[in-house]
């Protein structure tokens, strides 16, 4: 069966076969009982505050009741249907949009009606002292900033980004967790340990300290509280309003988690034609540039018939009497080598520098 919600396509014979499904599975709802449902989406809406779509399970749900949504609790202040109507209560497979929350929920979070707001205040801190104590049962690690991960440069081992991420929309939130995820290669994993809908808390400061993890935020700012927190416990919270700003710091940050790429650049070669030795100096090679240029404090090795004799630094280098800084192809100079002075007519001296290169991912 084709069906197109854009063409209207099918729609009848899709209602008509969940009907169907619904009364062979005998899929019943008592409307007369305290209302139970699971969040769709939610957001943080500037005007309204935190705002969230539900979808109502079973039972009925008022205007005016207590209802706690995963660790957010609140008073239903006002509901509106699918065609944005405000409404004074919502029965069974409707869907409405809820304001009156203390708190963003996380998208699939079960909403349940309570007695009173005694209730839900129990329930909120048994669930807020289970986060808690998840977050401080976590092996500790040390606490870093996004700058740390740019030098810490050394060892083989996989290296891994800890992030806890806080958007402004649910829709936002799924996003830009699939984009950072999409990031881990077989050298840098990143790991979203946390993520959800609203300004950083206290609690995301203290989930980022026990893991070792910064924080993300996307259109959203820390509170005062969460501000304070975390500089006294050195966490790192970065705030972003464009998306891509987002994934090119953090891919900046991975990279620099992997040790730097060393690549040789040869300057130049030059043919000993006459050693020199002069007193408390030791011994200077009469060379001729042959190739590029020979410079001085360079690398340079000291190859004799095909093998390499030594691996040093050049440590002086003259034209005629006079100290150069370097010298060019098809002129003749006196190399001195730091700490070698075995060199013979027809070795070659090599100078090259090492580069260092940013790793890529």
């Amino acid at each position: 069966m084709n069906v197109s919600a854009l063409k209207g396509d099918g729609l009848d014979q899709l209602l008509e076969m969940i009907a169907l499904q619904s009364e062979v599975l005998e899929l019943v709802a008592d409307p007369t009982r305290r209302a139970r449902g699971v969040v769709l989406e939610a957001q943080l809406d500037k005007g309204r505050g935190p705002v969230a779509t539900v979808l109502v399970q079973d039972g009925t749900l008022h205007r005016g009741d207590i209802v706690v949504v995963g660790t957010e609790w609140g008073r239903v202040r006002m509901m509106e249907n699918d065609v944005g109507a405000r409404v004074n209560e919502a029965g069974p497979s409707v869907p409405v949009q809820i304001q009156g929350l203390s708190g963003v929920p996380e998208a699939g979070s079960r909403l349940d009606v309570v007695e009173n707001e005694r209730a839900a205040k129990q329930v909120i801190e048994h669930r807020q002292e289970q986060a808690r104590g998840a977050a401080t049962s976590a092996a500790a690690k040390p606490v870093v900033s996004l700058e740390d991960f740019f030098a810490q440069q050394e060892g083989d081992e996989k290296k891994e980004l800890a992030v806890v991420l806080k958007t402004d929309v649910h829709g936002t939130c799924e996003a830009v967790r699939d984009a950072l995820e999409k990031l881990s290669t077989d050298r840098v994993s990143l790991k979203v340990i946390a993520s959800g809908v609203g300004a950083p808390g206290e609690s995301d400061v203290n989930l980022a300290k026990a893991s070792g993890a910064i924080i993300l935020g996307f259109n959203v700012r820390p509170d005062t509280a969460a501000r304070r927190s975390a500089e006294s416990q050195g966490v790192d919270i970065r705030i972003y309003q464009v998306i891509y700003e987002l994934l090119d710091e953090v891919k900046a940050a991975m990279a620099g988690l992997l040790p730097p790429t060393i690549k040789e650049v040869l300057l130049g070669r030059a043919e000993v034609r006459q050693p020199f030795t002069i007193p408390r100096i030791g011994t200077i090679a009469g060379s001729y540039v042959t190739e590029g240029l020979i410079r001085r404090n360079a690398r340079a090795r000291l190859i004799r018939d095909g093998v390499q004799i030594y691996d040093g630094k050049i440590g002086s280098l003259r034209r005629f009497k006079d100290d150069a800084r370097e010298v060019q192809k098809d002129f003749e100079c006196g190399i001195g080598i730091d700490g070698y002075n075995d060199i013979k007519i027809g070795d070659v001296i090599e100078a090259y520098e090492l580069e260092e290169h940013a790793p890529e991912l």
